[in-house]
Order: structure tokens, then sequence, then C-alpha cells
């Protein structure tokens, strides 16, 4: 990963706090995220409480999906909900720097709502785009509770932000936030394309998260970049370096909007060094309906709210559909 960071200012290894959610020092870990949240809006989430084994085992069926031939893929490709598969340069982050999209291939799993209910009328929730048992045995039920578990260590994250935001303990336990929340746990697979960001290739390009926070889980291999000054000329990126069984967490847009820009939403990216990379991101939002309007610990009369109320379906909805390929595209495979 040395000098992966030149053209668009030298890279250099970035020092994160670590959150230990098994700590009963609740005071420290407050303080350790609060500096996070301040300086960069990234840090490592440890004894969260998934498994190392069924970590593994998680990646392991996420390599058997990625694995798939592409006539098999494109039959699961992305629906109007964003759920489903994502081909490579279907996703375009950075389109000032990106000759083409992303050089990553994902997979999309959000929160499963049956046809019918009126729940799945929302442009968040439905069915999700399930491979068949037959094609990959035991891969949906791994993946249904790699998303459950993700859930609570994110509720168990967004009550420790709570807290530094002089907010109670349980205020992103509401049902309108995280009681019912729009949870999107999206596998993804580069395939080993050299990245250069002089040529605008990319893993992935510089971009922010759109919600909450982000889960994020790699196989150890780096590629992780944040820059902690969009503004700077030129940009400093820093290697973000993997730290076996923890988390990998950063805040997003959304929670950069309800602090008042208090906490950090961080551009980062993917710069690939020719060796294949798996990771799993899980983004999570507040429920559809949920108005992010600046907090009351976060406003004061001479720092007035900086944006103006929106509610979380219309934010999300406009932000994915900024940065995806429009579907019709894609030819529907042959049957």
């Amino acid at each position: 990963m040395q000098g992966q960071g030149q053209g668009q200012g030298a890279s250099k290894t970035s020092v994160l706090n670590c959150i230990d959610l098994s700590t009963p020092d609740l005071h420290q870990s407050v303080s350790l995220l609060k500096q996070a949240c301040l300086d960069s809006g990234f840090f490592y989430v440890v004894n969260h409480g998934i498994s190392q084994e069924f970590m593994d085992d998680v990646f392991a069926q996420s390599k058997r999906m990625f694995e798939q031939p592409l006539s098999e893929k494109m039959k699961l490709l992305r629906n109007e909900k964003h759920r489903g598969y994502t081909p490579i340069l279907d996703e375009l982050l950075d389109p000032e720097k990106q000759l083409k999209g992303d050089y990553k291939e994902g997979y999309y799993i959000g929160v499963e709502v049956a046809e019918g209910d009126p729940e799945a009328e929302k442009p968040f929730y439905g069915p999700n785009v399930w491979p068949e048992p037959e094609l990959l045995p035991g891969w949906r039920e791994t993946m249904e509770k790699y998303h459950r578990e993700a859930l609570e260590v994110a509720r168990a994250v967004a009550r420790i932000i709570a807290l530094a935001l002089d907010l109670k303990v349980d205020f992103f336990d509401q049902q309108e936030m995280l009681g019912k929340p729009i949870a999107i746990l999206r596998l993804l697979h580069y395939q080993g394309e050299i990245s250069d960001p002089s040529k605008g290739i990319f893993g992935a390009g510089a971009h922010s998260d759109y919600g909450l926070i982000t889960l994020l889980a790699t196989d150890g291999i780096p590629g992780l970049q944040i820059c902690k000054d969009r503004d700077a000329k030129p940009q400093i990126w820093e290697d973000v370096p993997p730290l076996k069984g923890a988390f990998i967490v950063n805040l997003g847009d959304m929670l950069e909007r309800w602090s008042n820009c208090v906490f950090k939403s961080t551009l980062h990216r993917v710069l690939v060094n020719g060796q294949e990379r798996y990771s799993m991101a899980y983004f999570v939002e507040p429920s559809h309906d949920c108005l992010v309007e600046c907090l009351p610990t976060c406003k004061s009369e001479n720092n007035p709210p900086k944006f103006l109320p929106i509610l979380c379906q219309t934010y999300l909805s406009q932000r994915y559909n900024d940065t995806h390929t429009d579907r019709s595209v894609y030819k529907k495979p042959q049957t």
C-alpha cells in the first residue's frame, strides 16, 4: 500500500482509537469514541460479541457467491430496492476523479419484509433477492444471522455515540430510530485490478457514507484509506490497517447532519494493490420516517442548525440514485 496515495497527497498510516464493547468502563469508551468522532469519524470496535469462527464462515459464504459464473450472478441483479448483485463498474462514487465506476462487485441484503406486507411498500423494505438453495446451500441462513448480529453491535455502538453527544443512552433505540432501522449488509469483492489514482482507477472511489454508522469487516487485506480534510490541496490520504477480529466503524453523513457537523463523516476510498480482497459493510440508518434534524445538544444561539430537516427515506433514496447505474442498461438474462 505504500505510495498508493501519491498523485493525490502522499499516503501514511492512520492511528485509530479502539472501543472495547466488553469493558465495564463506559466513561472511557465514551471518551475514546468522542475523540475519534471529533478527529476522523473512524474507530475500531473489538469484543463485539460476534465470534471469529462465525465471521470466517460469513466470509467463506460470501466468497462462494462471488465465485459463481457471471451469468448466474446476473440472474440476481439488484432490483429497484437495491437488493441483490451489483456488477463491477456499477457504482460511481467519485465522478470527478474516476474514469469508470468502482472496480468491485457487491451484493446487497436488507431487512427482509414479505411481499404483501404494508411495510414492503417503503423504498428500503421488501423481500431480499436470494440465490437458490440448491446453488448455495445455507447461504441465506448465514447472511440473515449475520444481519441480526451486526445490528445488535450497531445498537451498542449507537448507545455510546448518544452519550458522547450528551443525549440519553437510549436515544437511538427509539422506534423511529433503530427500533425499525434501514439496515443494509453489502458483501464486497475486489478482484485485484490495480488501482491508479493518477489514471482514475479505484477499487472504490472517494466518498462518505450516507447514513448513521457503518460497520466494516475485512479479510485482512489492506486497501481502505481515509482523508480527514476533504478541502486540503493536495488531499492527504491515510491507510487504515485491518485489525483482526475488529470492526472498522465510521460515521455517516446523516450523523454529521444530526450533530450539526460536530461529528465528522469522513471521505474514504479503497485502493487495490493487485491482491483479491473481500469485505463486508453493514450500513445502519434510522427508520424510513425518521426526521433527521439538528440535535438539541448540538445547536445554540451562536451555532444554529446548518441543515434543513429531511426525512431519512428521502435523503437515502437520492444518494443511492446519484451513485448507481440505471438498471435499464443491463439486459435481462436469457431464460
